[in-house]
């Protein structure tokens, strides 16, 4: 093999670089240059269980216009430029990288919908959408709906949120957002003339929905300062004053969503918290659309709802905590005991959704720690399953307009196959591939490897782990590794492919996903034993995990870095109270790292609706123990490993001063030399930076920040 020798660096032909690392910190400030300082201004934070003092609290911002706060933002912002000044060619060549994999003039699979075939494309060189159909035929002339480039024009953020035609195809409805705090407007297209109507309609949440006579549309309208769904209206286009009220949730631990059922015949409100459910549904076409509950809501009970027929298919845990499928007549479905079983309770496989068609119905389950798709003839037929070759993969159910189709499109993807549509005949088993998202370069999958493990818990649980790595890393216990968690909500993290990450993997780097419990990967009980009380298991799985890699000789003991956002950025802030000496460094965004705080303030957006999630720290057992783990109040005079957040100021779910204060009070208190930075996205809020580029900046910063503390200045 050739080698290229250069300053502790090796390159090999086949693309792994690898470099020796030094215990010593990589990143370092310039001469001259020091770290903001936050000043500390004690204030009292009552609860019923004890008043805490926060001396960091002046940094919250309701209004995101004070002078000493958005000062702050700035030195913070440009301390890290300084300190991340000698990688900035080395972000260039990974945005280059990253973004050169792409192709720029892609478009999305063509989905069939009342006759017409919609599809989404991008244009070489620009950041946002262009949404298209076409009539009739794949090859009828396109009809652009929405161009989000002209749209964006001027604008520091912009996201469409979601957009729905009418029955009769001839108007458009779609939400957008100008400030990233999740705040949409809904506006309205003639899709015969092309004329945009003056109707706008602010501060709403984005799904919305057309009611049969394809004048109407049902909206969510939001709280303005908690920003949750509050209340359903009914606009008719053109129409003036007041809309009317459909439906007032008056419980805040609900959010609110509605939709249309696939047959087209009914249009429901979807209302959810953690633990409880409850959808109600009216006739499409009733001029009144009045609304009654498929089943009025119970405790502890969860289910969704489609219609097949004359018949709701429900997907519950009522005596079934993995889930199980159920048919009811629409008449009859407030009685649950009048339901009829589809596809009973299996403790070993959790149901995690469905679709249906005339003559089957899809099922997207997980099982074995791995998301699956299995098919069910409704008359007749033995079950069966879509099949995976790979050790590691997600399988997800597609977009199925059509209900007389036996035609399923699927998406799969894992560590090593770019995500790829697949349309499967339901009758013979045969399937066509559709599209595979295209990398660009020379990307070749064969080329690496992918793993699924399974690492010990201390408690004697087993962790689903999967892995990606190039073929010719050596698991020698010298590669740098990167370990991602999440484990909340229920939410699981599917082993799916990244290109991006492509540029970590080609340097030597081995991926590690840790499916701890929090999230369900393992079924519902994985879940159940990851929050309320048993939401340390979280951390310390995403603690074993790593211990296990590096025992296992994945990753070197001194080249182990972390990455988790939002409620995985809990995880980050845990963790490295918890083990900082098992990491090299950690990254992550928009983190949630002052809980107590938060969960007790009812005005912040999120914070009624997670009591079932994280507790009430009203009541003293969840106060206590929620205060045991909180990042925020765990923070001591300890080393702590170079540390990477990233925020955006105008954050809806996850507010930019749970990560400020928590910077600011790690810098008064850790006793190391390693790198703190903090980067704030002033246009941006949960999800970073709108476009379809500029995202990978950041991407970039973050590879770059490792890479350099991996010693890796490549």
């Amino acid at each position: 093999m050739q080698t290229l020798a250069r300053a502790g660096l090796l390159v090999s032909t086949i693309g792994i670089v690898v470099a020796c690392a030094s215990s010593a910190p990589q990143l370092t400030a310039p001469a001259g240059v020091t770290p903001p300082v936050a000043a500390q201004r004690p204030h009292a934070v009552p609860s019923p269980n004890g008043s805490r003092v926060d001396p960091y609290y002046w940094l919250r911002d309701d209004t995101r216009q004070s002078p000493d706060v958005l000062a702050y933002l700035n030195a913070e912002n440009a301390y890290k430029d300084a300190v991340l000044g000698p990688t900035r060619p080395q972000q260039e060549q990974l945005y280059g990288e990253i973004v050169g994999r792409l192709k720029q003039d892609d478009a999305s699979p063509l989905t069939l919908r009342r006759g017409h075939w919609y599809y989404t494309r991008y244009e070489t060189g620009k950041e946002y959408p262009v949404l298209c159909r076409r009539a009739g035929s794949k090859d009828a002339p396109e009809q652009v709906l929405l161009d989000g480039n002209a749209m964006a024009q001027g604008k520091g953020f912009f996201q469409i949120g979601a957009y729905d035609v009418s029955p009769d195809n001839g108007l458009l409805a779609w939400t957008e957002d100008t400030v990233g705090r999740r705040q949409y407007t809904l506006r309205f297209k003639n899709l015969r003339t092309g004329k945009t109507y003056a109707d706008a309609i602010a501060n709403v949440e984005p799904e919305i929905a057309w009611a049969g006579d394809s004048l109407t549309v049902l909206y969510v309208e939001k709280d303005p300062v908690t920003l949750l769904s509050e209340r359903v209206r009914r606009h008719a286009l053109g129409a003036t004053g007041p809309d009317a009220l459909v439906h007032e949730e008056k419980d805040p631990s609900f959010y609110m969503g509605v939709g249309r059922s696939k047959s087209d015949q009914y249009l429901f409100i979807a209302l959810q918290s953690t633990l409880v459910s409850e959808w109600r549904y009216a006739d499409a076409r009733d001029p009144q659309l009045k609304f009654r509950p498929v089943l009025p809501r119970e405790a502890d009970h969860e289910y969704q709802v489609e219609h097949l027929g004359g018949d709701f298919i429900i997907r519950s845990n009522w005596q079934a905590p993995n889930f199980r499928l159920m048919r009811a007549r629409v008449a009859a479905s407030a009685d649950k005991h009048a339901w009829q079983v589809v596809v009973p309770h299996a403790g070993d496989v959790l149901i995690e959704g469905f679709d249906v068609f005339r003559d089957y119905l899809a099922i997207n389950e997980r099982s074995g720690g791995l998301r699956k798709i299995r098919i069910k003839p409704w008359r007749g037929g033995q079950e069966f399953y879509v099949k995976s070759d790979e050790p590691a993969y997600t399988a997800g159910l597609g977009v199925n307009h059509e209900i007389d189709s036996s035609t399923l499109r699927y998406e799969y993807s894992s560590l090593t196959t770019p995500l790829t549509t697949y349309d499967y005949d339901m009758r013979t088993g045969q399937q066509a591939l559709v599209k595979r998202e295209p990398v660009l370069g020379d990307f070749d999958p064969a080329n690496y490897a992918t793993e699924f493990v399974f690492a010990p818990a201390r408690d004697g649980a087993r962790i689903p782990v999967s892995l990606v790595y190039r073929k010719g890393v050596k698991r020698d216990g010298s590669a740098p590794l990167l370990q991602y968690g999440y484990g909340s909500y229920g939410a699981s993290m599917d082993p799916s492919f990244s290109s991006a990450r492509l540029s970590l993997l080609d340097r030597g780097f081995v991926y590690a996903i840790a499916h701890v419990r929090g999230g369900q990967d393992l079924g519902r009980a994985w879940y159940e034993d990851g929050k309320l009380l048993k939401k340390m298991n979280t951390f310390t799985d995403f603690i074993d995990v790593t211990e296990f890699l590096v025992r296992e000789k994945y990753g070197a003991k001194d080249r182990i870095f972390a990455v988790g956002r939002s409620a995985g950025g809990l995880l980050m802030g845990a963790i490295a109270n918890l083990r900082p000496d098992l990491y090299r460094g950690i990254v992550t965004s928009v983190p949630f790292v002052d809980v107590v705080t938060t969960m007790l303030d009812e005005s912040i957006p999120l914070t009624t609706n997670e009591f079932d999630e994280w507790g009430n720290p009203k009541h003293k057992a969840s106060y206590d123990y929620m205060l045991a783990y909180s990042p925020y109040d765990n923070i001591k005079a300890q080393d702590y490993p170079a540390i990477l957040c990233i925020t955006g100021l105008w954050d809806s779910q996850v507010q930019y001063y749970e990560p400020a204060k928590w910077v600011a009070k790690l810098r008064a208190l850790k006793t190391d030399r390693n790198a703190l930075l903090f980067h704030v996205n002033l246009e941006a809020g949960h999800g970073g930076k709108s476009g379809r580029f500029q995202k990978y900046r950041d991407t970039a910063m973050e590879y770059a920040f490792m890479l350099r503390e991996a010693g890796i200045e490549r």
